[in-house]
């Protein structure tokens, strides 16, 4: 694909000025502006692009990556060569972090002490008895490591949730029937107060003694409750038979009620109250 040519303008005579778009692509942006070439007067720190490529844990980590990385046998460390290997990584470390170096330092001691010990003559011991190992005390550290390393990879390698998996979560409503809000007291106290004011008006001025029972009123309602799906609240009393067969009804829904025999629902606020027998599961 051929790309257009793009004029460039001499600022100074032989000196050519940067080309407003080289094939339409910066190289870079500062500060928001595009750069078609990179600045001559560019710093780069000296460590800039140094790169660790191995980066070990500890001195245990960094031994035991020198024993496998020369195939040496761990139960017989040639420890000469050992030790000059890790001694030139610690003296890298050593230029660049000195707080890192320290614990390396301390494992570096330890391994000329080692090294010492192995040129001097075993010390004399009982007939039957093999010289102790100057060795012995390292290569148990280094398999004890070596095996909770392993034990770590394998636990690493499981699936973990949250990093190779997720929990799935499906919320599904399990009732299908319309939830009526719970109805307040003062709205009951409301709705009474109004059909207590519509029974006197239609009230008689004829006094009769008359026993009234709350369990016959509680059958009643249940029977005007009987095959009906809800029946409003008002339609319950008959302002007809005066107050005191008003009571006696009321108290009988607040019965009725108590025991669980029926529900006293509202769709909304303000609504008109129903009432309807009580949905017992077959």
């Amino acid at each position: 694909m051929a790309h257009s040519a793009t004029p460039v303008t001499l600022d100074e005579p032989g000196m050519p000025v940067m080309p407003a778009v080289v094939d339409q692509v910066a190289v870079a942006r500062l500060y928001g502006e595009p750069l078609f070439a990179m600045p001559q007067d560019l710093y780069i720190p000296p460590d800039a692009l140094e790169v660790f490529l191995e980066a070990f844990e500890g001195p245990l980590d960094l031994l035991l990556y020198l024993i496998r990385k020369q195939n040496f046998n761990i139960l017989d460390i040639p420890m000469a060569g050992l030790t000059r290997q890790y001694l030139s990584y610690v003296e890298e470390i050593r230029h660049r972090n000195l707080e890192l170096a320290a614990e390396y330092l301390l494992m570096a001691a330890m391994l000329i002490e080692i090294k010492s010990r192995m040129l001097l003559p075993p010390k004399p011991v009982a007939e039957g008895q093999e010289p102790e190992d100057p060795r012995a005390e390292l290569v148990r550290r280094l398999l004890e490591y070596e095996q909770m390393k392993l034990a770590a990879q394998r636990l690493n390698n499981l699936p973990q949730f949250g990093r190779d998996f997720l929990v799935a979560q499906v919320y599904i409503e399990q009732s299908l029937q319309p939830r009526f809000p719970d109805v307040q007291v003062s709205e009951l106290q409301q709705a009474w107060a109004a059909i207590l004011k519509r029974a006197k008006l239609v009230q008689h001025h004829k006094i009769t003694r008359e026993e009234l029972s709350v369990r016959e009123h509680m059958s009643q309602v249940l029977k005007q409750l009987q095959g009906q799906r809800f029946v409003e609240f008002e339609a319950l009393f008959d302002p007809l038979r005066g107050a005191p067969v008003l009571v006696v009804t009321f108290i009988a829904l607040l019965e009725l009620a108590k025991e669980t025999l029926i529900e006293i629902t509202q769709a909304e606020a303000f609504a008109p109250i129903y009432v309807r027998l009580a949905y017992t599961p077959s």
